[in-house]
């Protein structure tokens, strides 16, 4: 790859682009809401919120100098991710937080970034996660399922025009905020009828002797802040 084709990758991916008519970025949000509230589709959409949750697992279990194994995603759109390593202290409570906090937080960056105009660099770098995480996966189906999202970052980042690429990109951080909200009211549901004995809010109790409550607390914080703060940068608010 010659200097002049590096430096126009370089230029395409840094630059700014044009954000979509507020309309269409209030159509986005309706059409997320809409993969993110009806049972049916939620079943199936669920999966990519999957594939955040863990993929923040295993982030976080690396960057705390933790040995990451594997991950495996599930049809039933659970997940699980195993490192190794000291089996308390800091660096495993805060890959255990990294869970339920992960797709709310991306959104909440992939909000600041569609409202500095960067479209181009947001589907590039979520592209590169979603590649690294594919190494790190160890069944078929999990590997099916960050392929297939892979795929259509890489197609929509290469061969749709810009007002598509943005479309898709706001369509995408949506998704991630809103869909970031509903799994922790689920948790909560499940520990109110004694269900999930060993969800991360449990396992975090245990490891620091708080009581699951506590987490789940946090776990609602960080995902309704998230969505207030990224809607209102999406919003231009």
């Amino acid at each position: 790859m010659d200097s002049s084709t590096t430096a126009g990758l370089w230029d395409r991916l840094t630059g700014i682009q044009a954000a979509p008519d507020l309309w269409l970025v209030i159509a986005t949000g309706l059409a997320a809401l809409a993969t993110v509230g009806p049972r049916p589709v939620w079943r199936l959409s669920r999966n990519a919120i999957t594939i955040a949750h863990e993929g923040g697992h295993g982030l976080l279990a690396l960057l705390t100098g933790r040995r990451l194994d594997g991950i495996r995603l599930h049809s039933d759109t659970s997940g699980v991710t195993v490192s190794r390593g000291k089996p308390t202290g800091v660096g495993m409570v805060l890959t255990a937080v990294a869970g339920y906090t992960a797709p709310s937080l991306l959104g909440l960056g992939g909000a600041a970034l569609l409202s500095a105009h960067r479209i181009t660099l947001l589907l590039w770098a979520a592209t590169a996660l979603l590649l690294a995480m594919l190494v790190m996966i160890r069944n078929a189906y999990g590997l099916l399922t960050v392929v297939l999202t892979g795929a259509a970052f890489v197609l929509v980042s290469w061969l749709t025009p810009a007002d598509v690429q943005a479309v898709f990109a706001y369509a995408v951080v949506w998704f991630l905020l809103l869909g970031g909200v509903r799994p922790v009211f689920e948790l909560g549901a499940k520990r109110r009828h004694g269900g999930a004995p060993d969800s991360d809010a449990d396992q975090l109790g245990r490891l620091t002797h708080l009581h699951p409550v506590v987490w789940l607390l946090l776990f609602h914080v960080v995902a309704l802040c998230s969505l207030v703060g990224g809607g209102r940068w999406l919003l231009a608010l």
